[in-house]
């Protein structure tokens, strides 16, 4: 924060000589010399005069000893005003968010979070939802995001290196164009679907999709699966360009403004909650406590 040497030259007017200096300072004399004489060639000054009586301060060097003194207490008060803004910021959740991931759930339970850590706060970090940026957000929750909120099971959470407090298990829904046929019932049935283009997350990204997956396979072949890689807005705006239903929840209903989200009667469920680091931090660990109590009730 500030030359060290300052410090030895306080001590040095303080006590009145290099010997006293060292003393307090528990190094030799010549060390304290070597101090002195550097810190001096740096600021290109002349701080004392040494006469057979001791040491006496020049007006450069008195002025040096009235704004060190000052320097080195502001140094010393900023140090701990960034801890305490550090101890300030260890209370903030950050909460990533992005239209495929959105912290409303997070703000509906909130009031009642605080009633069991009432020092956290949150703070909503938006990121853009692409493969890389969940990758690298995932892999890394703690580090710039605290938490996630989205649907996840044991296969997604291995492949992106997280871990899950599951909120919720939400009901598997389809997204359809505001144009499209189905867009006039309030819920669809299995055979609403036949002849559809129904759009899946490839297989192995979550158990639950390949259970719906295999089923539909099995038991009805008149529903033409297409497969795609990853949710994003890409996503939804194939299904209302190309006409085509796609599996959500009911979280996104505000992804697509031209899309609608229906319920289905085929009873399948995705678990919904939030993904954090395997190993959260402190505040997180009481933050995930939380959420677990009042969710549960």
């Amino acid at each position: 924060m500030y030359n060290p040497q300052l410090e030895t030259f306080l001590c040095v007017v303080d006590s009145g000589s290099f010997n006293k200096a060292a003393e307090k300072l528990y190094i030799s004399p010549p060390a304290v010399i070597k101090q002195i004489n550097l810190l001096e060639e740096n600021l290109g000054l002349k701080l004392f005069v040494r006469t057979h009586r001791g040491l006496v301060l020049t007006k450069a060097g008195q002025s040096m000893y009235q704004d060190a003194k000052y320097i080195i207490q502001y140094c010393k008060d900023s140090v701990t005003r960034a801890k305490n803004a550090m101890q300030e910021s260890s209370s903030v959740i950050r909460i990533g968010t992005s239209p495929m991931t959105p912290a409303q759930v997070l703000v509906d339970l909130w009031p009642r979070v605080q009633q069991y850590c009432p020092d956290v706060k949150f703070q909503l970090i938006p990121f853009e939802n692409t493969p890389e940026n969940a990758r690298e957000i995932l892999a890394n929750l703690g580090q710039n995001i605290d938490v996630v909120a989205g649907i996840f099971d044991e296969t997604m959470l291995n492949l992106r290196q997280c871990a899950g407090l599951e909120i919720s298990r939400e009901p598997i829904c389809c997204a359809v164009s505001i144009h499209h046929r189905l867009a006039q019932k309030d819920k669809l049935t299995v055979t609403d679907l036949y002849g559809e283009d129904l759009m899946l997350m490839r297989r192995e990204w979550s158990h639950y999709v390949d259970l719906l997956r295999d089923d539909l396979w099995k038991n009805h072949p008149q529903i033409h699966i297409v497969d795609f890689d990853f949710y994003d807005v890409a996503a939804f705006n194939q299904c209302e360009n190309n006409n085509c239903v796609l599996m959500a929840i009911e979280n996104w209903r505000y992804v697509h403004p031209l899309l609608k989200v229906l319920p289905v009667d085929w009873g399948y469920t995705i678990p919904f909650g939030l993904l954090h680091s395997p190993e959260p931090s402190p505040v997180v660990k009481r933050f995930l406590r939380a959420v677990e109590k009042v969710s549960a009730r």
